[in-house]
């Protein structure tokens, strides 16, 4: 009531003069006494809202073509990012509030009891607006500091979210006091007895804050990283980090949300340390055929010799002793016998070693494995010199097939598992076998 009598002292005479010669007019128009009121209230909603939207639409257009020319005269990127995130918008929406709040009392004029609720209505429409209006300049702030190289790849979208709910909070504060017209601290009298509540409802919001400032103070992830993480089946670039989210775009196109806690409290693998070396590493493995493995005759070690990379290879070999092997002076056997496999394995190494596109600073080795059924394993390990994924997977590729292609000169068979179809005639007729089996 006090504050109805306020609206009285301040708009009275005004209101009642409008009231007047609105009545007298629709009268004269022809309208009733009942409808009246109700006509009038119509009339001056709409006249109401018209101005509200010419006011919103003119300041809206003349603060975003201020903020451009000051951009553009400053070359301050800060006024382009605010007319990018609507800050004239909201600043435009603010504008009417005065003249909102003022029309009130007479537009319901006819309708005291809504007066009141109206004013509360406005006034809580104000606390968004403000709300709004400051985030807007915050996120403009947000994106001149993402500019900077140390800020490039922060997830900044996860502070502009924490700070949001600070004011949300200082908003839903104002509120209360606007609607019930009670301080701010029955409020938080009130809130303190629904904490645990609360706390149930934002955990996931609470577990996000505290793992995207981990995230952020380890350099765990940043906005670019490619990241794989097998439990959510994400394996792509990192597009969003925010409060609640990791938005991770795969390379099928597809996109993955992961909660930012899960990149605390699970693995995850980045892939970022390849990206940054400049290398990427490459593991295969040739399964080669027990019954293939032989010592290396003389004759044979001699046209080897002519491969630069296998010449010092043999001599340093055959500086040892060896002894004859069943009195055949062409195989030798003893500590430095030569094997096939021994030469190949030298092959692959040397190939590996002059490559252009192998890196020669990391690790790089040919090496045999544990024996498997499926014959005598020889691994390549080495890496690329770049960690493009087209020119990754060529560049293996033709590793791979150049070693497959040189692995029967070294009278070596890759191991083929049968398709039950195969048709061994072929090597029947090679190794003159009998088909009865002798």
């Amino acid at each position: 009531m006090e504050e109805f009598e306020e609206i009285e002292q301040t708009y009275g005479s005004l209101t009642d003069k409008i009231a007047v010669w609105m009545d007298n007019l629709l009268t004269d128009w022809g309208f009733s006494h009942m409808w009246t009121a109700y006509i009038k209230i119509i009339i001056l909603l709409l006249l109401t809202i018209g101005v509200v939207f010419l006011l919103q639409y003119l300041v809206n257009h003349i603060l975003t073509y201020v903020f451009k020319r000051i951009a553009s005269v400053t070359k301050l990127s800060f006024f382009n990012h605010t007319t990018n995130n609507r800050l004239p918008h909201y600043l435009a929406l603010v504008v009417p509030y005065t003249f909102v709040r003022t029309s009130i009392p007479v537009i319901f004029y006819d309708f005291k009891s809504f007066i009141t609720p109206m004013y509360k209505l406005v006034d809580v429409y104000m606390v968004f607006m403000i709300i709004w209006t400051i985030m807007s300049l915050v996120r403009s702030f947000g994106n001149v500091l993402e500019e900077k190289p140390a800020f490039k790849n922060k997830p900044m979208k996860s502070y502009y979210q924490v700070i949001q709910i600070f004011f949300f909070i200082f908003g839903a504060v104002a509120i209360y006091a606007i609607l019930t017209g009670k301080s701010a601290t029955g409020f938080f009298a009130a809130m303190g007895a629904a904490s645990a509540v609360l706390l149930l409802m934002f955990k996931d919001t609470i577990m996000g804050f505290v793992g995207s400032i981990q995230i952020s103070t380890n350099d765990m992830v940043r906005i670019g990283d490619w990241i794989t993480m097998n439990k959510y089946g994400a394996d792509g670039d990192v597009e969003e980090i925010n409060l609640t989210t990791v938005k991770v775009r795969n390379f099928d196109k597809t996109i993955t949300t992961i909660p930012t806690y899960a990149l605390i409290s699970d693995s995850f693998q980045n892939w970022r340390g390849m990206k940054d070396v400049g290398a990427r590493r490459f593991k295969r493995v040739f399964h080669v055929r027990y019954d293939r493995v032989r010592f290396m005759t003389n004759k044979e070690l001699e046209k080897f010799k002519k491969i630069e990379g296998l010449k010092k290879y043999i001599e340093s070999k055959q500086k040892g002793n060896t002894v004859e092997v069943q009195g055949n002076e062409n195989f030798l056997a003893g500590i430095n016998a030569i094997t096939n496999v021994d030469l190949f394995i030298q092959y692959c190494t040397d190939y590996l070693r002059h490559h252009p596109k192998i890196n020669k600073n990391m690790t790089l080795l040919v090496r045999e494995l544990q024996l498997t059924t499926q014959g005598l394993p020889i691994e390549l390990y080495s890496f690329t010199n770049t960690t493009v994924w087209a020119d990754y997977e060529i560049i293996v590729a033709e590793v791979v097939n150049h070693l497959v292609t040189v692995v029967n000169d070294f009278d070596l068979v890759i191991y083929q598992e049968s398709a039950g179809s195969d048709n061994f005639d072929l090597y029947i007729k090679e190794h003159k076998i009998d088909k009865s089996g002798k």
